[in-house]
This record gives structure tokens, sequence and C-alpha cells, in this order.
């Protein structure tokens, strides 16, 4: 811009004094002209003409001046101008500063106002927390759910009842439904109702666990109040025994591997969740004895378990034996076991089977993620000792002298499966199945595993057992249904030196006094006999007690027992249904109240006389409150 105004000056400057000059020139040609005409001196002109360039010089001058003083004014305009891009750079810079610092403040006052929001809902969420720890360390005080002590920590539980039982024939029975004794239509207790109150089923447990390196450690003890002892009654204490339910010691690794050892639920019965312990699903009766068809025993046990990634699992466990006997005319040639001996700490009015191996049960238990399945086996040794005798009478007794005695097994076992699933949330429904030979024991109706040939080997009996239940739960209510079944095969002998009821359900079983009531057993008294010959020992018989009229008295106690009534039940069938309403349950326990009723058949073998059947009808009530 400075190189085109210098020009432009010094042009317009320029272009002026030309203009100028020849105005000048233009006025002396016309003063030439004039004097030429009035003829002026040439010293005149001489002057004349000097003063022009005199006049001419000074305007240079002045001109010159100007122009050095335009150059100056163009030089400060030019430094103006320098100053004033300098200050306009200045000031861009400056403004680019502020919009950079303007940015970052925005992205400052974003920042902090993110930053305030945070620390909000911090502050809010921490008031939470402390007001939840405040309210959980308060309630841990005032009731508190687990004790620590010694780096374990101590869960009681357990529930106080107050149960009834009304069952339309006697049975002389608590709680607990012996299913395989309901009394066919002769006897007196079929003609008479029962009543009882009680409060034995009140259960106390507690859990102890504790953490050691990669396991968790800890063990659970149960118990209840189903027992009697030699001096329990129900005349005025109503005093019985406290009894061991579940008493056992485990290690549960982290790999998955657990190991539980002790008294508990057998492996046979159904879990809800994998293969753990104080999972069982037990129907939800009030009866002690569950429900027919419902396979269970409570045990010593030793049991191994793995979990894979909580779908699968495996297990085994080695179980406590015990063989059952079962049938009618068995000979006296073959030992099984004997009376518990007191000195030993077993009932001396009990029989205990002298077991050659403990039960193994096999167990695979999956949950894909819709139901429970489980699928499972068990495997029995039955043994007892032959004894080959000199003679056998016509009734079936063996007698004379013993030509040889030898140990003999039979093994038995059996496969069964449990399906159970939830369905709308509330309803769960399951199905459970168990069958083979010798498993018996397993089942709530207490059939037989075994019965004796005639040669003194035992044979495991074949028996099935099922059972199907229903549960809708609620918030409140909670409502059961259970169909349960268990059947016991026919399996006897013929033979003419044997009493013709030989075997199980032998159709030569005399059942034609089933339906006929009897005298009640009268009062005996031990009365000392001679010693046999060859003996110096004497021995005792009991012997009826004569009233004034010389006949046996009874003591009111004692209900006849059935003549010629011999058929063997063929299968039990249940129904039951219930409820359990909940009055309360939180932090405080549970406080529950409910109703059953059940229906019982017990259809025997057909021999001679029919085949009778013995029906049951019982109402039971349970109050009760569930430790938290």
């Amino acid at each position: 811009m400075k190189r085109l105004i210098l020009p432009i000056c010094l042009w317009f400057t320029f272009g002026t004094a030309v203009a100028q000059t020849s105005q000048a020139d233009g006025n002396t040609t016309k003063r030439t002209r004039a004097a030429s005409q009035a003829g002026p001196s040439v010293s005149a002109q001489l002057l004349e003409m000097k003063q022009a360039i005199e006049a001419q010089q000074q305007q240079i001058q002045r001109l010159g001046q100007q122009v050095q003083s335009r150059d100056q004014r163009i030089q400060q305009l030019e430094q103006r101008l320098d100053q004033y891009q300098a200050t306009a750079k200045e000031s861009e810079s400056k403004a680019d500063t502020a919009v950079a610092r303007s940015s970052e403040q925005d992205q400052t006052v974003v920042a902090l106002k993110s930053d305030v929001a945070d620390l909000k809902s911090n502050i809010t969420n921490t008031a939470l927390s402390l007001q939840e720890t405040q309210k959980n360390v308060q309630a841990s005080i005032e009731s508190p759910t687990a004790l620590h002590f010694k780096g374990i920590t101590i869960t009681p539980g357990g529930f106080l009842a107050a149960e009834s039982v009304w069952r339309q024939h006697a049975l002389a029975s608590d709680v607990n439904t012996p299913f395989n004794s309901i009394p066919f239509s002769g006897a007196a207790q079929a003609h008479i109702g029962e009543f009882y109150g009680s409060g034995r089923q009140s259960r106390l447990s507690m859990l102890a666990e504790g953490r050691l390196g990669s396991a968790r450690i800890g063990g659970y003890i149960e118990a209840d109040f189903l027992s009697a002892g030699i001096t329990s009654n129900s005349n005025q204490s109503n005093s019985y025994s406290m009894r061991q339910r579940q008493v056992w010691g485990q290690a549960a690794l982290d790999s998955g591997w657990t190991f539980t050892g002790g008294q508990m639920w057998s492996l046979i019965t159904e879990t809800k969740s994998g293969l753990d312990n104080r999972t069982e699903a037990l129907p939800m009766t009030i009866d002690a004895n569950y429900n027919v068809g419902f396979s269970w025993a409570r045990q010593y046990g030793f049991r191994v378990t793995k979990n894979f990634d909580n779908k699968v699992w495996a297990g085994f466990s080695v179980e406590n034996a015990q063989t059952t006997l079962g049938g009618h005319g068995q000979i006296n040639n073959f030992v099984l076991g004997e009376q518990g001996t007191s000195g030993g700490l077993y009932n001396p009015t009990a029989n205990y089977s002298f077991n050659a191996s403990p039960d193994l049960v096999f167990k695979l238990a999956a949950q894909p993620g819709f139901g429970h399945y489980e699928v499972f086996g068990v495997m029995r040794d039955f043994r007892d000792r032959i004894y080959q005798c000199a003679t056998i009478t016509t009734f079936g007794t063996c007698s004379g002298a013993v030509t040889s005695a030898s140990n003999q097994s039979k093994i038995g076992g059996g496969f069964g499966g449990n399906v159970r699933g939830t369905l709308a949330k509330r309803v769960d429904v399951g199905f459970h199945a168990l069958a083979g030979n010798g498993i018996g024991r397993y089942g709530s109706g207490g059939l037989p595993d075994v019965i004796a040939e005639p040669d003194g080997s035992l044979t495991p009996l074949r028996t099935y057992q099922s059972l199907a239940t229903l549960e809708l739960h609620g918030s409140k209510l909670d409502v059961y249904a259970n169909v349960g079944d268990e059947y016991a095969e026919r399996r006897y002998v013929t033979n003419s030196l044997l009493a013709t009821n030989f075997g199980y359900g032998s159709p030569f079983a005399n059942n034609s006094g089933c339906g006929g009531e009897t005298l009640p057993t009268p009062i005996t008294t031990p009365v000392s006999t001679p010693p046999p010959p060859g003996s110096t020992t004497s021995g005792t018989t009991n012997v009826p007690v004569l009233g004034p009229t010389g006949t046996p008295i009874s003591n009111g106690f004692n209900p006849g027992a059935l003549k010629n009534c011999n058929g063997d039940t063929r299968n039990l069938i249940e129904g039951t249904i219930g409820f359990w309403y909940k009055f309360y349950n939180g932090p405080k326990g549970r406080l529950q109240w409910g109703p059953q009723y059940s229906y019982i058949v017990r259809n025997t073998w057909q021999g001679t006389g029919g085949d009778p059947s013995a029906k049951e009808g019982m109402i039971l009530t349970s109050f009760r409150y569930y430790l938290p």
C-alpha cells in the first residue's frame, strides 16, 4: 500500500506544477504578444521572466515542502498502519486465546457440573449405604441371623410345633403313620377312631460353617422328640426322648468336590439344588412318615459329590444297611440277625440284621436351566447263615441235628429317577419313581426287602415306589397335593412238606378271618418249666391269667389278633391334600398353620377267603413357629 501512495502523490504534484508552468507560459506568451503589439522593452520582459522564475521556484519549493510533508504523513500513516496491524494481530491472538480459554472454561464447566452431579449421587448413595449399614448393624445386634464364634458362623434353626391327628381307624400312633399296619375290618381298631395331640415333632437344628483356605468346612445337627424311651408315656408328663435326625460334618472345596460324613438323608432322597445336603425335596405333609411312595432314609452315610459348573452333579455314597424280612411259613433253618444288645447300645426290642456290606448309592443330577432332573441306582448285599437239618416236618419245622452250615449272599438293588420343575413361577410339579429288588425299606410304606426260601436262602422281593406332587406357592398360602403308590410282587413256593401258606402273597394264604373280630389277648404271666432232656437249665413259658370263672382275663389294652387273616400287602395307595397359611414370614421368623387330609388304601394279594383291603382316613393339623 505504501508503494502505491508515494507515486500517486508525486504524480499529483508534478501534474500541478506542469499545469501551473503551462499556464504561466501561456500568460507570458500573451504578454509578449501584447508587448509586441504594445512594444514593451526587453529589460521589462527579462524582469518579468525573472520574477516568474522566482515565483515558480518558490512554488516548486512549496511543492517540495508539501511532498516532504506528505512523505512524513505517509510515513506516519505507514507506522500507524504497522501499529494497527500489530495491534490487530495481537487482538486476533488475544481473541484466539480468549476463544481457547472460553472453550477450556466451557469444558471445565461441563466437567465441573458432571463432578458435582457425581458428587451429589455419591453423597446420596453414601448416605443411603450408611443408613442401610446402620439398619443392618442395628438389626444384627437386635436380631442376629447367625452367631460368630472363633472364626465360624453358627446358625440356629428349627421350629416349635403344636400338632394333632385324628384317624378313622385306630393305629395307636402319633403323627407318624405306619402305613402297612392299617387294620382290616375284623380288627377292633377298625371300629374305633383315635385322636392325639403332640408337640413331639418340634425340631431344633444348628448349622456351623467356617472358611479354611480354598474350602468351606462345617457341620449340621438336627433333632426332634419323636422317640420313645422305656419310661415314655402319655399319662401325665408326656416325657419323650430327643432323637437324632441328622448329624454330619462336611468339607466343600472350591474345585466343586464335597465330602460329607455322618447321619444324613440317603442319597436316594430327591434334592432341589444339585446334590446338596439340606435341600431335600420333602413332601409338605404334617405326617412325620411323609407320604406313601416317597423314597427315603436317614442313616449313616459317607458321600462324595462333584459339581460341574452348577449344571451337572455326580455323587456316590456308602450308607448303613438293614434288611427287613417278610412273608409266611419260614423254616427255622437260617439266621439273619438278632435283637439288639443293650451293652452295644442297640435297642433290645428291635431286630438288627448282620449286614455283609453297606448299601452303595450312585446318582447324577442336572439343572439345564429349566427344572431339576435326577437318575440314581442302589446296590444291596443280603446275607444269612443257613443250616441243613436232619428232618423237616410237614409243618415246616427243622428238627434234629445240624448236618452242615454255611453263609449265603444275594445281591439286590434298583434304579430310579426324579423330575421337578416350576410352572408359571408359583406352581411346582414333581414325579419320583424307584423300582428294583430288595428296596422295600426305602419306601414310606415299609414293605419288606426279602423273604426266606425253604432252603433258608434269601430272595429279594421286587418292589415299586412312585410319587407325584403338586405345590402352589403364594406370599401367604401354600397348597399341596400328593398321590403315591408302593407295590410288592407275589412270590411263593408249594411243597408237600411245608405249610401251604409259604412265601409272600401266596394264593393259599387263609384270609377268611380278616372280617371277624376276636377276643382280646389275655394277660399272661411267666411260669417256670422243667429243664428239657439233656439239660439242667429250666425254662419259662407265658401262661394266661385266669379270672374267677376260670377263663383268661384281659387288661383292656390288648385287642385280639385276627385269626385266619394272613394276606400280604400287594400295594399301598395314598392321596393327600393340605395347605399352609403363613400369618407372618419375616425377620422375626415364620408363624404358620395348616391342615392335612389323607386317604390310604391297603390292598392284599388274593388267597383263600378273598383279597381283603383296609382303608384309613386321617386329618392332621399343625401350628408352627419357625426360628428366623
